[in-house]
């Protein structure tokens, strides 16, 4: 497998990750009511604390992000143009995810931004061998 698909493959892990971590804050899984909640159906989820909702909105912006950039490795590669740039591409798309997920949690504004545009700065450059 060549590195880049290797951060392919971490970062499909990272958003997985970051789907639990948000199911988890949501139920409060770390209550006894909130284990069996989250072991259950979740018909009776209590609102979303502030944690929570930002955990949800980070899990679903890295699915959306992962889609494009899971196209746009796919597509380097099918074209033939898989190479250093796309190898740093990835790296930066994965680092920069990884840092956005806690520094979003965590409500810190402009350094989430920050990361967020690592992790795009990363797509374009996966993307720039294909013009």
């Amino acid at each position: 497998m060549n590195d880049d698909l290797k951060w392919l493959l971490a970062s499909v892990v990272l958003a997985w990750l970051m789907l639990i971590a948000a199911s988890l804050y949501r139920a409060r899984a770390w209550t006894p009511t909130g284990l069996k909640l989250a072991f259950g159906n979740r018909d009776d989820l209590p609102p979303p604390s502030p944690m929570a909702g930002r955990a949800d909105r980070a899990a679903r912006n890295m699915l959306e992000s992962l889609i494009l950039f899971s196209a746009l490795l796919l597509a380097a590669h099918a074209a033939g143009q898989a190479g250093a740039r796309v190898l740093l591409g990835a790296q930066l798309f994965f680092w920069g995810r990884l840092a956005y997920a806690p520094l979003y949690w965590a409500g810190i504004p402009y350094l989430r931004t920050a990361a967020w545009g690592v992790a795009v700065a990363g797509m374009v450059l996966v993307g720039s061998v294909l013009v």
